[in-house]
């Protein structure tokens, strides 16, 4: 994390390399015949190929194998779990610290950007094969990605007026800025990919009936996910989605008020804190159930927040909202049995996930008892030519796993419409 304090709510926390310090870190890479870092990319970015490129001056080359692999190699170089991944993986661990994975992919993406590099281009002749992708977010679009440089017909349904699911409006720009977004999208886009905004599958259309060949679904998880303790429904009480939605919306005008408490532990948590603090309010505390070692949030976004003047207190569930028809404060139980506390506030965020809608409304597909689409790791379901992948599969990961998981279900449709080529 950058020395440098973030204190716009639109301003990026941290900075990028310039071709010198990119140069020198690739420098440091050991070039590994079978990089271990590869192998821990779950989409597969492939980072010692991308790496090796930078170190020989091959910056189109570098960019183009992140984009190649990983269709949002911008937005993935700015919010993947690096230290767990690849990072984790890399050979140069074992001598003094791992090669900067992540901010190296991020400067071969400024570079693609700034130079309008071209990296990917679709065929001009398309396949006689249509396919639906429900939802905008990160599986959506590394599904339609792969299918259209493939030269199938892909078009996107989009319940919100902007693509992107969770990166447009669930992570704060902090971590992630709009421009960094909206270039990813437009890499999809000039692949050919279609997108209809401000319509709702299974309520403003039926796929059935427009004659689409295969439907995949990565809708993503958006509904409200609440604890089952008196006072949630009193106004000021936020879920972590909506609360960062609006804020990505509406920008400084969205003023949460003075006294925040975000209740969760994970980078969303921390997210809608950061939110928060930056949008103005004075007193904003992160109050998590367990300790900080097992917060499975990046520890560098908690340093962050602890920069901010973001207070953290652990070991305290939620137990009561206080107040009348609003927010007033909050009451804690310990985990110990024995701890209370209680705490102003004037809106309470709970960042504890978020729950599927009824995908049964989109097509007839199985789901489990948390309301998930049941499928493979091959994103099929139990019907033939439906399709799913991401958060409303596995219930909630990262980005860069629903990359992986949307590009898994791509061939899955190419190996199925395969099959139906001779017919038409």
């Amino acid at each position: 994390m950058s020395k440098v304090i973030k204190k716009r709510y639109t301003e990026e926390a941290d900075y990028g390399f310039d071709y010198r310090t990119a140069r020198e870190e690739a420098m440091r890479c050991l070039l590994c015949i079978d990089p271990p870092c590869s192998k821990g990319c779950p989409a597969g970015t492939d980072p010692g190929s991308f790496i090796r490129s930078i170190r020989f001056n091959n910056i189109k080359g570098a960019a183009e194998t992140i984009r190649k692999n990983n269709i949002l190699g911008g937005s993935c170089a700015r919010i993947c779990p690096y230290d767990r991944l690849c990072e984790e993986a890399c050979s140069r661990s074992g001598i003094d610290k791992p090669i900067q994975i992540g901010r190296l992919q991020r400067f071969a993406i400024e570079q693609e950007k700034a130079l309008k590099m071209k990296t990917l281009k679709a065929p001009k002749k398309k396949k006689p094969f249509k396919v639906a992708c429900v939802g905008a977010g990160p599986a959506s679009l590394a599904c339609a990605a792969k299918l259209a440089q493939e030269g199938y017909q892909v078009t996107i349904f989009e319940e919100q007026e902007k693509a992107g699911g969770v990166l447009t409006y669930g992570i704060t720009p902090s971590r992630l800025p709009e421009h960094v977004v909206a270039h990813d999208i437009k890499m999809v886009k000039d692949l050919g990919v279609k997108f209809v905004f401000n319509t709702k599958v299974g309520r403003d259309v039926d796929l059935d009936e427009m004659g689409f060949d295969a439907i995949f679904i990565g809708a993503g998880l958006w509904a409200a996910k609440l604890p089952d303790i008196p006072g949630v429904d009193k106004e000021g009480v936020w879920t972590a989605i909506d609360f960062l939605r609006k804020a990505r919306i509406e920008k400084e005008k969205f003023q949460p008020g003075d006294n925040v408490i975000v209740i969760g532990g994970g980078d969303v948590a921390v997210d809608c804190a950061t939110t928060a603090k930056l949008l103005g309010s004075k007193n904003v505390h992160i109050v998590y159930r367990r300790t900080i070692e097992e917060a499975p949030a990046d520890m560098k976004e908690f340093k962050y927040a602890l920069k901010l003047g973001i207070g953290i207190t652990t070991n305290m569930a939620p137990a009561e909202v206080l107040g009348g028809k609003k927010v007033e404060g909050m009451a804690f139980k310990g985990r110990d049995g024995v701890s209370e506390l209680k705490m102003k506030a004037d809106a309470i965020v709970f960042a504890i996930g978020q729950k599927p809608e009824d995908m049964t409304a989109i097509a007839n597909v199985k789901v489990t008892e948390k309301g998930t689409i049941k499928a493979g790791r091959n994103g099929k379901t139990n019907l033939a030519k439906v399709f799913a992948a991401g958060d409303i599969v596995n219930g909630g990961q990262t980005a860069v796993e629903a990359v992986a998981a949307g590009k898994d279900a791509a061939d899955s449709i190419i190996a199925y419409l395969s099959k139906k080529e001779g017919v038409k």
